[in-house]
């Protein structure tokens, strides 16, 4: 019976703390999309104030009444959120897409440093170095896709000197991976590493080049821009001539700035959304891929997983 109580009040303080989380997100500031469009919110809002003082001005002193019908405004708004929609899915596309490149990117690592670490000689400083460029292609990776230099976790790895060329190099990510080739060759040229191994090594090495060809292409082809320019004057035409619907529909004409910002948050929110998603890599925007933290993931299981390989296939051969 205690645990049936138990069970009782684990999943009452569960669904608590999810109904909790909700209200926070709900009203969460930092992180959201809110104060980027509040500002054009806003100016919808004065711009109703300005329509409905006109309105009253026109009607008191010329006995004219102005506005527009509002039965067009209902199917004009559902295509309108439609179109939002449509693009806000094609940015998310591009984000997930860019995920999923990256998740590549972590599992290219993690094989070449076990690819290496196995097949490669049993060289230490040859491991070192390779395993240390392994580790910074992250690091450098995500960089050119920030067109910024390479951070000092590259410093750390490949040294100021290494790093500073790399930063100087047209493409940093292809000359990490060079210097990968140049080091395989070494290894077969040098601690005979057989052909099957080398074969296998340097396929995955040239894939991390594919991932990153595939992340250039998303961020240097964005949406297409007459796309964005049309449905952002239809958002405009929508809520400029909104007021004038409003005006002589609703009850109290004071509400209709109210009711116009209310229309307005979500359609602006939509539409910056999409601009958000668009480039998942810029660390400016509020919905960018953690290439950092993704990074030092990377890091730290390469320098791990590295020798686990050889300590196991060490002990199997002693026993």
């Amino acid at each position: 019976m205690k645990e049936s109580g138990d069970t009782y009040y684990s999943m009452f303080g569960a669904s608590a703390g999810r109904a909790t989380m909700f209200w926070r997100h709900a009203f969460a500031i930092k992180g959201s999309i809110t104060p980027h469009v509040m500002p054009n919110v806003a100016f919808m809002g004065l711009f109703a104030t300005a329509v409905c003082l006109g309105s009253w001005f026109i009607w008191k002193y010329f006995g004219l009444k102005i506005g527009l019908t509002v039965a067009p405004y209902e199917l004009i708004g559902a295509a309108l959120g439609l179109l939002l929609v449509l693009r806000t899915n094609g940015g998310y596309e591009r984000w997930w897409e860019a995920r999923k490149l990256w998740g590549g990117i972590v599992n290219q690592c993690r094989n070449l440093a076990i690819d290496a670490a196995v097949y490669g000689p049993k060289d230490s400083r040859w491991q070192a170095d390779f395993r240390n460029l392994i580790a910074a292609f992250p690091y450098i990776a995500g960089a050119n896709l920030r067109n910024q230099k390479p951070p000092k976790q590259v410093s750390h790895l490949l040294g100021d000197s290494v790093a500073e060329q790399l930063g100087n190099t047209v493409h940093m990510p292809s000359s990490i991976v060079a210097a990968m080739a140049k080091m395989l060759q070494e290894a077969r040229d040098e601690f005979s590493m057989d052909g099957f191994s080398f074969i296998q090594i340097d396929r995955e090495r040239a894939t991390l080049i594919e991932h990153i060809g595939a992340c250039e292409r998303i961020k240097n082809t964005p949406l297409p821009l007459a796309y964005s320019i049309k449905i952002r004057r239809f958002i405009a035409t929508f809520l400029l001539t909104l007021p004038f619907a409003l005006i002589h529909d609703v009850g109290n004409n004071w509400l209709v700035p109210l009711i116009t910002m209310l229309v307005a948050y979500p359609l602006f929110a939509l539409d910056q959304l999409g601009v958000e998603l668009q480039n998942p890599f810029d660390s400016k925007n509020l919905s960018h891929l953690p290439l950092d933290d993704i990074s030092d993931t990377v890091e730290k299981n390469v320098l791990t997983l590295s020798a686990l390989p050889l300590a196991v296939a060490e002990v199997a051969q002693s026993s």
